[in-house]
């Protein structure tokens, strides 16, 4: 809040800024969000499962992307079999806060992720994102910033006016995501929860409706074909340039 957004009540005591056009925003629903690489459909443990478990079990590059270890900050990977995994995923799909959708890959059809709305207040336009899972064949891709892009645009589109995203204070590659995709960072709840056994804190970050237009405008132009050259190596970086200050360099 600055200073801006701060007025006086009768009593002359500070208060925040009025909203007199405020209107609480809508509820999410089931429905597919489609991109140019990825399509996030409303979960459905038949039509996804099969395809999410063989991706989850895929190892990445170097211990960190272990399967098992992809689930750390999670509290730890949920199942160990392909049973254990469809009765996990049914309880996803059965869910409506949070509100699960499976990334699919647009060209392969392939689920090869997950990614939910959670604490889904539309009285007070508040709507986080969480339960993100990156297999590798998305992990560091554009594909995954593509995804996490429509969950922005709709969210917004739906009248929320706070788009929070929170993780493990420990968990550096989900602050640097955070960052990198524009939230800005609010600070940590001490002792927050016990998950896993262990102490978390939790990293608070945020993005405003007032704030979206210009990070909008840089994820689309990040994503836009012409940055990316011939072996799909990007041409300017997300996380250090806006698009247009790298084509003006």
């Amino acid at each position: 809040m600055t200073l801006a957004d701060v007025t006086q009540n009768d009593f002359g005591q500070p208060i925040g800024a009025p909203q007199p056009a405020w209107k609480p925003a809508r509820r999410p629903e089931r429905t597919t969000l489609t991109g140019r690489l990825v399509r996030l459909e409303p979960f459905s443990a038949e039509r996804h499962a099969d395809s999410l478990h063989a991706a989850f079990m895929v190892a990445g590059e170097g211990p960190h992307d272990a399967p098992a270890a992809r689930w750390t900050y999670s509290g730890g990977m949920p199942f160990t079999n392909a049973e254990q995994c469809r009765i996990w995923l049914v309880d996803r799909a059965r869910s409506n806060d949070p509100l699960f959708y499976a990334i699919v890959e647009a060209d392969s059809g392939r689920a090869l992720g997950l990614a939910s709305y959670l604490n889904i207040v539309p009285e007070h336009g508040s709507i986080e994102v969480g339960h993100i899972h990156f297999t590798p064949a998305l992990r560091r891709k554009p594909a995954a910033t593509e995804a996490m892009l429509l969950l922005m645009r709709h969210a917004f589109a739906l009248g929320y006016r706070r788009y929070e995203w929170k993780c493990n204070a420990l968990n550096a590659p989900s602050r640097r995501a955070a960052e990198r995709l524009g939230f800005r960072f609010e600070g940590i709840f001490r002792q927050h929860r016990v998950e896993g056994g262990h102490n978390r804190d939790t990293a608070w970050f945020s993005l405003l409706d007032g704030e979206w237009p210009a990070v909008e405008a840089r994820l689309e132009g990040w994503l836009a074909p012409e940055n990316f050259d011939a072996k799909g190596r990007q041409l300017c970086s997300l996380s250090a340039l806006t698009y247009e200050a790298c084509q003006a360099g």
